[in-house]
């Protein structure tokens, strides 16, 4: 912003206020918007393949005859899991629902600034694991709020877990990596993102 000067050089101490031109507003809407279609789109796709996978185990697991995919290693086994990923916080269900329930709408509300394609895939993929999960807890028996996580990928020693739990790992884990490197949610860079693009700028005008 600044003063507005008259031809004869007098400042008139008028204040010129600075306000987006229609078409950077509506450019600016348009980001929004296709930030978010392709967060709920990873989401949905999250959802899609947590839900199959999960009505396909309870159709066709015995809980007492787990099913041997590689030896004793992968083995397919049905549990109904009253806590959060990997069985952990047990008997905590309505505190785990209300909690997936702050972050889906943390997540939502942040939609807005993103504008990275890597973090809009790592938050997508935490948000369709948030809501698999969730709608377990909502419409899984004993009930509303209180309904059991149907689990049965068991690897190892590693917890019984779902598509959704790999989906928020994943999806997690991709976040902080993003984060270390300097990657940021907003498509700027800094640390080694910004010095990794310099030297290669650097080297492709050396090359020109």
């Amino acid at each position: 912003m600044g003063a507005l000067v008259d031809d004869d050089g007098v400042d008139d101490g008028v204040v010129s206020q600075s306000r987006p031109s229609p078409s950077t507003a509506t450019g600016g809407d348009m980001r929004r918007r296709t930030a978010l279609w392709w967060l709920l789109g990873v989401a949905v796709c999250v959802i899609a393949l947590d839900v199959a996978t999960k009505a396909l185990a309870v159709a066709h697991l015995d809980p007492m005859k787990p099913v041997e995919i590689f030896g004793d290693v992968v083995t397919l086994r049905l549990v109904r899991n009253s806590g959060a990923a990997f069985s952990m916080a047990s008997g905590y269900t309505w505190v785990l629902t209300v909690v997936a329930l702050v972050v889906v709408v943390g997540i939502v509300r942040y939609s807005s600034r993103l504008r990275s394609a890597w973090w809009i895939l790592g938050l997508g993929l935490v948000l369709g694991g948030a809501l698999g999960n969730l709608a377990d807890r909502i419409f899984r028996s004993p009930g509303p709020l209180r309904g059991h996580v149907v689990d049965f990928v068991s690897v190892g020693w590693w917890p019984v877990f779902n598509v959704a739990d790999s989906a928020v790992v994943c999806g997690a884990v991709l976040l902080v990596v993003l984060s270390l490197l300097g990657f940021e949610y907003d498509g700027s860079r800094s640390g080694w993102a910004a010095r990794h693009a310099t030297e290669t700028a650097d080297g492709k005008d050396g090359d020109a």
